[in-house]
């Protein structure tokens, strides 16, 4: 089986095991104080060009964006999504679970738009309501397109305009990076807070919550162990990042993914087979027949994403810091047999 339902099906980049041998008898204090954990602080604060920035390591992107929320909101305030936001479908009510509402919006190629936020501001006048507070966006979004600095740029203008925090989701951070997105230093210049995603890219597990407001910074950490997030082998992650930070590794791994995801695209398009939207990056959407669909399934993995008729199927190919080119040749061969 030959897998693209993901970009988490494979370990971690062999540097993040071998650093994890290197050190795993050496003995480090707990909770992420240890000496790994601050050299990757440093190291993403030098990438963001930002070394008032606070840097908090968690275990995952739900986890992160749970306790992030959670403590950037007052009990009555709620964030801003699109309404196909991993917030709102993929998390399980989490933002809910904390006492926070979703206000859920219409995207434009899975983006939110100033016009939106603007919208969903204005239909919650008073106090009978929840109160707007936060933008929550994603970089890749669900659909894999990208935020260009412009659009970032658009919402930080409507933020500041409406008093809101922005807040990125960065589970495919690097793979947005790679495209061609906002910079990392960009980022860090417009938005509150964001997270920088090593799940996703190249790591065993983990994400780097950035917060640079400093009406967010204060007592961050108690949130984190009341979330239950503070892992007591911090080390852990600190030594994944500070290895995802070194030698170009972070977006030298998107970067990999980036082309083995838009070789399958050009593959797929020269067969003459539709897209759900124009993705750059790591996630692609063909729109096969079914009886094709039915037919790649017993070799290839993949997810489905939606019937956009009766006889077609949307699915979801995905590609990681791993992918084997050969694996994207199978798959173009196999659908070119089935091609007629």
């Amino acid at each position: 089986m030959i897998r693209f339902t993901n970009d988490y099906s494979e370990g971690c980049h062999p540097s993040i095991l071998e650093a994890m041998a290197a050190t795993n008898t050496e003995g480090n204090p707990g909770y992420s104080t240890d000496p790994h954990s601050a050299r990757a602080h440093d190291l993403i604060r030098q990438a963001i060009g930002r070394p008032d920035a606070d840097v908090h390591l968690l275990v995952g992107g739900t986890q992160t964006n749970a306790t992030a929320i959670a403590a950037f909101l007052r009990p009555y305030e709620a964030a801003i999504a699109a309404a196909s936001g991993h917030i709102c479908v993929h998390e399980t009510g989490a933002i809910e679970a904390t006492g926070h509402k979703c206000i859920a919006c219409p995207a434009v190629d899975g983006k939110l738009t100033p016009d939106a936020i603007r919208t969903a501001v204005a239909s919650h006048p008073d106090e009978h309501m929840v109160k707007p507070k936060l933008v929550y966006i994603s970089q890749t979004t669900e659909i894999g397109t990208v935020y260009s600095l412009a659009e970032v740029e658009a919402l930080r203008a409507v933020c500041d305009e409406l008093g809101l925090w922005l807040y990125l989701d960065g589970a495919r951070l690097a793979s947005g990076l790679a495209a061609g997105g906002p910079s990392l230093a960009d980022l860090g210049r417009l938005c509150d807070a964001f997270y920088i995603g090593g799940t996703k890219n190249g790591a065993l597990f983990g994400e780097a919550l950035v917060i640079l407001n400093p009406a967010l910074k204060p007592d961050f950490r108690y949130n984190i162990k009341q979330r239950g997030g503070m892992l007591a082998k911090g080390w852990l992650l600190g030594i994944q990042f500070e290895q995802l930070f070194q030698e170009g590794r972070y977006v030298a791994l998107a970067e990999h993914a980036n082309q083995m995801a838009l070789k399958l695209k050009a593959g797929i398009a020269a067969l003459g087979y539709p897209f759900f939207c124009d993705s750059i990056t790591n996630q692609q959407f063909p729109i096969f027949p079914d009886a094709v669909v039915e037919a790649l399934k017993p070799d290839f993995g993949f997810e489905f994403s939606s019937k956009p008729d009766a006889d077609h199927t949307c699915i979801r190919l995905v590609t990681s810091w791993a992918t084997p080119e050969a694996n994207v040749d199978a798959f173009l061969k196999a659908l070119a047999a089935l091609t007629v």
